[in-house]
């Protein structure tokens, strides 16, 4: 296998797009905070942003991208579509708000998810027609899904044109690696991202980790995002601080041996590994 490498990318199945295998999450991040993080990410390399409308900071992306030196067709951005809001209109008026949010007026994103697959099946049919409508206008240059579970995806076939969805993004670390949904999506060449690969940094500590860490003279962070990288899961760390940005992108000049993966995937605790337990099986 060819060693990684920042500018790596994974196609999307049945599209002409691909994605950056390395992301920066911007959760809990606003106003001049987002701003300089999503600055300070691209400035260290990074080319894959991702955000969502619950995060309350699509205009503060869109405003870094605007004012970064970088051009608009290197960046890889993704926004989440949270639920319906009340009709296939109103919910397609919802997506291009956030869509020109991050990208101005008549601009697009390169994913657009729903974020969670809620309690009905008609909500979710609802939100898929719209992500596929955007998809052949252009403004969505590929649409997945967040949080959804093998029967979710599986129910799709009744109502969906465009099937697989290009991605599903999923809560994913050490200690909560959903292995049913990851063996789905793999066999369906679905792409998993990655959602709190640090775990929030919960487990920054483990003694595991931390001897792994130790062993490649790296950070426990650094081992985490590593980890996913060689799971072939799209990492999405999130940081406001900027010498954690640019190291949490280095992460590229080692790998983890096979009894270190090993040692990591002996960690998983399943739900009650989960973060955001309502999300996982």
């Amino acid at each position: 296998m060819a060693p990684l490498t920042l500018q790596d990318r994974a196609p999307l199945t049945n599209t002409t797009s691909s994605i950056p295998k390395l992301g920066f999450g911007v959760y809990q991040l606003y106003g001049q905070s987002c701003q300089k993080a999503v600055l300070d990410a691209l400035q260290a390399g990074y080319r894959h942003i991702d955000s969502a409308q619950l995060y309350r900071n699509e205009a503060d992306v869109g405003a870094a991208v605007q004012q970064s030196p970088i051009q608009r067709e290197d960046i890889f951005i993704t926004t989440k579509i949270r639920q319906s809001a009340g009709s296939p209109d109103k919910s397609y008026r919802s997506c291009v708000e956030s869509i020109e949010k991050v990208g101005g007026k008549d601009g697009y994103v390169d994913l657009l998810l729903i974020h969670i697959p809620g309690t009905g099946r008609e909500s979710r049919e609802e939100l898929w027609g719209v992500l596929e409508r955007l998809h052949a206008e252009g403004r969505a240059r590929a649409i997945g899904v967040s949080n959804y579970r093998p029967q979710h995806i599986e129910e799709m076939k009744e109502y969906a044109k465009v099937w697989p969805p290009h991605v599903n993004q999923v809560e994913l670390h050490p200690w909560c690696q959903q292995r049913d949904i990851v063996q789905y999506c793999e066999d369906k060449n679905i792409v998993l991202a990655a959602y709190s690969p640090l775990s929030c940094g919960d487990h920054l500590n483990d003694p595991t980790l931390g001897a792994i860490a130790d062993k490649y003279d790296k950070s426990p962070a650094q081992i985490l995002i590593r980890f996913a990288l060689q799971k072939n899961w799209v990492p999405l760390p999130k940081s406001g601080n900027p010498d954690r940005i640019k190291q949490n992108a280095n992460v590229f000049d080692f790998a983890l041996d096979e009894g270190d993966m090993k040692t990591l995937d002996g960690l998983d605790r399943g739900k009650a590994g989960a973060l955001f337990p309502a999300n996982v099986k």
